[in-house]
Order: structure tokens, then C-alpha cells, then sequence
């Protein structure tokens, strides 16, 4: 796969909505290309309104930083070599769990980012849309 398409993006927000069901936390779930724009989103009904932007900021995060937000989290704490970078890039640097990048041939292509419960459930939801299209 050289490109992250919009059927990928598709396949990769219903599997994470049913994981979503499946746990009971209604998520927001934002699927971004190589270039940090936008393939697809979706908010189940009743998900945080807060977890809107929220859920693409991790994506975001995770296709600049081509890294998962948790990590970034890990390199952001004090004393380590990215403390501070959550204030950077306007704010929209997430350092905590959610995010994933979408990597094909060594190289990442996009990303998924799920907010609206703790930071396990939102991974386990964005595992689920990444587990779609691997």
C-alpha cells in the first residue's frame, strides 16, 4: 500500500466504532493521510464533544511525529529529549495514548487517532481500526 485511500480510512473508522460498541465508551475516531489531512472521521452518538478535536489532533500527532501519541507522551516527560513539545505546533501535539501512525514499507502513510474514554480504551479502539487494514 503507498497511500492511505479513503476505503482504507472507511475500513479503519467501522472496525474501531465497533470496538468502540463493543467496550461501551462512545469515541471519535479520525483517520489523516501522509500529509496530516483529513480521510474521515466520525463521532458515535453521545462521544465527548471535547473528544472531536481531540481525536484528530492524535492523529495528527502521530503522522507529524511518526510515532504513537504514548510515546511521544514518554519522550515529553521531564528530563526527556521532547519535554515541552505538547506547547508547541499551536497545541496540537497529544502525549498521551490514542494515536497511531499507519505504516506501509517503512514509511508512514497516515494516521488514526480515537479519544473518548481513558487513554487504554482509546488505544484499544485505534488498534482496532489499524488491525483492519494490516
Amino acid at each position: 500500500m503507498e497511500t492511505l485511500t479513503l476505503a482504507d480510512a472507511k475500513e479503519m473508522i467501522d472496525a474501531a466504532e465497533t470496538e468502540s460498541d463493543e467496550i461501551g465508551v462512545p469515541m471519535c475516531i479520525a483517520v489523516v493521510d501522509a500529509g496530516a489531512n483529513l480521510l474521515g472521521f466520525h463521532r458515535v452518538d453521545d462521544a465527548l464533544l471535547a473528544s472531536i478535536s481531540i481525536a484528530q489532533n492524535k492523529a495528527y500527532s502521530s503522522v507529524a511525529m511518526k510515532m504513537p501519541t504514548e510515546d511521544i507522551g514518554e519522550a515529553a516527560q521531564p528530563g526527556e529529549p521532547l519535554y515541552g513539545i505538547e506547547t508547541t505546533d499551536d497545541g496540537r501535539i497529544v502525549t498521551f495514548g490514542g494515536g497511531f501512525p499507519v505504516e506501509s514499507d517503512g514509511s508512514v502513510i497516515g494516521a488514526i487517532g480515537v479519544s473518548g474514554g481513558s487513554p487504554d480504551e482509546d488505544m484499544t479502539v485505534a488498534r482496532a481500526g489499524l488491525d483492519a487494514i494490516n
